[in-house]
C-alpha cells in the first residue's frame, strides 16, 4: 500500500476513534445542573421538597415510620445496581488511543518526501523516460513472440498437411502380403 493510502486509512481510523471517544464521553457524562432554579436531576426527592427544613412538607421516610413494621416488611428489598463501568479510566484509555492514532498519522506524514515542485517534475520526467525504455523493450519482446508464434503455426500446419496427405493403405495389397508370409 502506498503512503497516500496509508495516510487515508490512518485518517479514517483517527476519525472513528474520535467519534467513538466523543460519543462515549457524551453518553457516560453525569447530568449537570444548569441552574438552582431547575430541579436537581440526581436527587428527585429534593425536587419534590425544595426546602428540606420545612416541617409542613412530609419527609420521605416519615410515611414508612408511621405505617409501622408490617409496611417495612412488605417493601421489596432495594434492587442491586448493575456493576458500574470505570468511568474515570475509560475516557483515559480512549484518549490514549486517539493520541496513538495521531502520532502514527504524524509519522506517516513525516515519511512523505519533502521536495520542491521542480524536483517532483524532474522525477516525473525520469520515470516517464524509464517507462518509455521499458515499453520499447516490451514491444520488441512482443514482436519476437509474434514471429515465433507464426513459425510454430507454420510448422504445425505443415505437420498436419503431411498427416492428411499420407496415402491410405491399400487393404487388398496388405492382405495379400499377409497371406504370403503365413
Amino acid at each position: 500500500m502506498d503512503i497516500i493510502s496509508q495516510l487515508q486509512e490512518q485518517l479514517n481510523e483517527m476519525a472513528m476513534v474520535a467519534v467513538n471517544t466523543f460519543g462515549t464521553l457524551q453518553r457516560d457524562a453525569p447530568p449537570v445542573r444548569l441552574s438552582n432554579n431547575y430541579p436537581d436531576p440526581l436527587n428527585p426527592a429534593a425536587a419534590a421538597n425544595p426546602n428540606p427544613d420545612d416541617p409542613a412538607q412530609p419527609q420521605p421516610g416519615a410515611a414508612a415510620a408511621a405505617a409501622g413494621a408490617p409496611a417495612a416488611q412488605a417493601q421489596a428489598p432495594p434492587a442491586q445496581a448493575p456493576p458500574a463501568l470505570d468511568l474515570a479510566e475509560h475516557p483515559k484509555a480512549m484518549s490514549h488511543a486517539l493520541v496513538l492514532a495521531a502520532k502514527k498519522f504524524d509519522a506517516l506524514v513525516s515519511a512523505l518526501p519533502l521536495s520542491s515542485e521542480e524536483d517532483q517534475l524532474k522525477r516525473i520526467k525520469e520515470l516517464q523516460a524509464e517507462n518509455e525504455v521499458v515499453g520499447s523493450e516490451l514491444q520488441k519482446q512482443l514482436e519476437a513472440a509474434e514471429l515465433e508464434l507464426k513459425q510454430v503455426e507454420a510448422l504445425f500446419n505443415e505437420a498436419t498437411d503431411h498427416c492428411i496427405n499420407l496415402k491410405k493403405p491399400d487393404w487388398a495389397t496388405v492382405r495379400s502380403q499377409q497371406h504370403m508370409t503365413i
